[in-house]
């Protein structure tokens, strides 16, 4: 039986309109009182996804969060962590020269800093605003070399960003976690860092296997983690990479994917 569900957020448990629905507002309390754990993963920071928390009550010290796509997994009352893979100020300020090369804005960030851009642009301001996090505008060379980063991003209108991530050298993809969370987020991350490894650890750490676990999802930074688990459900709206690796596709996340998937796979079971 499965034990673990673990849900992207943005095009997976969240509607266009960026809402929870009734329905799977429902599903997942039943899947809980059922003593089935409930994950959000996200690219989102902790503080982009706490209200989201506290609108399903998921708020209690055996509840947790897989943040930055599972660069971090914490407890959601204590927020203590309980695994840490992230990068230095030398990763970022590598990135940033790539970035500035390969014409594309980028941001990172920092767990003393928040969210970091060198200039101001239009997909920063977007993540600041879904996050609900200020923008500090920092020059990335002043950052230190061993200064703690936690994720940094390549972001750009989709055309310039597909241009860019055709240019990428092969050893950003050797040296690094390199997943496409949006049409305009380009994510790069610890090599050990993504949603797969995440989830496998918190599965782990709460006596599960593999089997036990549904993953659910709808980009490229899901597909670790649909590829990991016993059940990797591909959303109705996820795009065609992403159907093809999944066990099973669902309905869309405007049409209750989510509730779907956790009626037919835990409740009615």
């Amino acid at each position: 039986m499965y034990k673990l569900v673990a849900l992207d957020m943005d095009g997976t448990l969240l509607t266009s309109q960026k809402t929870v629905s009734p329905r799977t507002k429902q599903a997942i309390q039943a899947a809980r009182d059922n003593g089935v754990h409930v994950v959000l993963a996200s690219g989102r920071p902790l503080e982009g996804m706490t209200r989201y928390l506290d609108e399903l009550g998921m708020t209690e010290d055996h509840d947790y969060v897989l943040s930055y796509n599972a660069s971090l997994v914490q407890r959601v009352a204590s927020k203590e962590v309980i695994r840490k893979q992230i990068m230095t100020g030398r990763d970022a300020k590598n990135i940033a020269s790539l970035a500035h090369d390969l014409g594309t804005f980028i941001h990172a960030f920092t767990p003393e800093r928040g969210l970091i851009t060198p200039e101001n642009n239009p997909y920063t301001e977007h993540e600041s605003e879904i996050n609900g996090v200020e923008t500090t505008v920092v020059d990335f060379a002043e950052l230190a070399d061993d200064e703690e980063v936690i994720k940094v991003m390549m972001v750009a209108d989709p055309d310039i960003l597909s241009r860019a991530i055709a240019q990428l050298p092969e050893a950003l993809y050797s040296n690094y976690t390199v997943v496409q969370s949006a049409p305009f987020f380009l994510e790069i991350m610890n090599p050990n860092s993504n949603k797969g490894t995440g989830v496998a650890m918190l599965a782990e750490h709460l006596g599960l296997d593999a089997s036990q676990v549904i993953c659910m999802g709808d980009a490229g930074n899901d597909h670790h983690m649909i590829e990991y688990a016993g059940l990797g459900v591909a959303m109705g709206n996820a795009t065609d990479e992403t159907k093809a690796i999944a066990n099973h596709i669902t309905l869309s996340n405007d049409e209750d994917g989510v509730a779907a998937v956790i009626e037919q796979f835990i409740l009615n079971a």
